[in-house]
């Protein structure tokens, strides 16, 4: 498997394009997902070449000193600079994959596969990054050890400290794209992506630099993955047996995006009064209202409340679970906690 063969970020070109075909009308043919392991690989391109990522520069500023400069250098032979990301490094993108799960099936990676991959890397490399990665070919389990190793370490500096709100981001924007699904269909949406994507004859069309394809997922589906460190343009994944996959920016990505949780919880506050915004900043997780009311610092009463008047303005969601009452932001309660990172 070729996990990333053919990811091409950047430039559009007229005569290159990867088509993906749709069953229509099957709204359950798209899915959204989320790769921890894709934003760090796109965050170590990111650091390697800050001066083309502008919109990354306030979180720049913030971790570049405090990098694990040995562990950094390790994971930057292995991502590279171009495209191309093994298969091994990322899982399968889905909605509830964490960084925890996403290190762990690192670590448990099958050696063969990983040969392959490196392979492929020494082919597209030379000098000193060819040397070192014709080496973790020859001895893929202690490649595999260093790299989890280095991946844990460079995800602790570098995207840990700000992973709360980078994950706000990814799952406001993918609330706003279901919604869009939902009352104006997948042509809407998909037109709505990003200027290297359009809808058209049934499929999402990707405008890439260099690699066209039709791309079958009809039975299959096709999942999209919405991305803040990559928010330069969009990849693709079509190789089998992998999920047609489409990463593309998150919209909503600005300057200031990674800045600390309080000043998000301040803007919200400004907006909403202190509690309601920090009820709302915390309801990306379903909880009863027990819970909120503990987190919160408040009695049940006046959780309860607070929840009706967020819910009354269509910003949370409460379902019965049971005996159990949970609330949860809307698409509209996600879009507004993005609008102000």
């Amino acid at each position: 498997m070729d996990r990333n063969s053919g990811p091409v970020e950047g430039v559009e070109h007229p005569d290159h394009r990867v088509e993906f075909h749709l069953s229509p009308g099957d709204v359950e043919a798209v899915r959204f997902g989320i790769s921890p392991g894709h934003e760090l690989a796109h965050a170590v391109r990111v650091l390697r070449r800050p001066a083309a990522h502008p919109l990354q520069w306030g979180w720049l500023r913030a971790v570049r000193d405090r990098l694990p400069r040995d562990d950094f250098a390790l994971l930057a032979t292995v991502v590279g600079d171009d495209g191309y990301l093994p298969d091994f490094l990322t899982t399968a993108p889905r909605w509830d994959l964490t960084p925890e799960i996403e290190l762990d099936e690192l670590r448990a990676a099958p050696l063969d596969p990983m040969r392959v991959d490196f392979g492929k890397m020494v082919r597209r490399s030379a000098g000193a990054r060819q040397q070192a990665l014709r080496e973790m070919r020859e001895h893929p389990a202690r490649a595999r050890g260093m790299i989890a190793d280095a991946w844990a370490a460079v995800w602790d500096a570098a995207l840990s400290p700000v992973w709360p709100q980078l994950e706000r981001l990814l799952r406001a924007d993918v609330a706003v794209r279901s919604r869009t699904i939902a009352t104006a269909g997948i042509a809407s949406m998909a037109g709505d992506l990003h200027p290297q994507v359009s809808w058209g004859g049934g499929a999402v069309r990707v405008a890439l630099r260099r690699h066209s394809e039709q791309v079958d997922c009809r039975g299959g589906g096709l999942v999209l993955v919405p991305s803040v460190m990559s928010s330069w343009g969009c990849m693709v994944l079509t190789e089998p047996p992998a999920q047609p996959t489409l990463f593309y920016p998150a919209r909503g990505v600005t300057a200031g995006w990674a800045r600390d949780s309080a000043d998000i919880a301040a803007a919200l506050g400004a907006l909403l009064g202190a509690v309601r915004g920090g009820i709302l900043l915390a309801a990306g997780t379903a909880r009863t209202t027990s819970q909120v009311a503990v987190d919160a610092g408040i009695a049940v009463s006046t959780a309860s409340h607070h929840l009706a008047v967020l819910r009354g303005a269509g910003l949370v969601t409460s379902e019965r679970d049971g005996a159990r009452m949970l609330h949860l932001r809307t698409p509209l309660g996600e879009a507004m906690v993005g609008a102000v990172l």
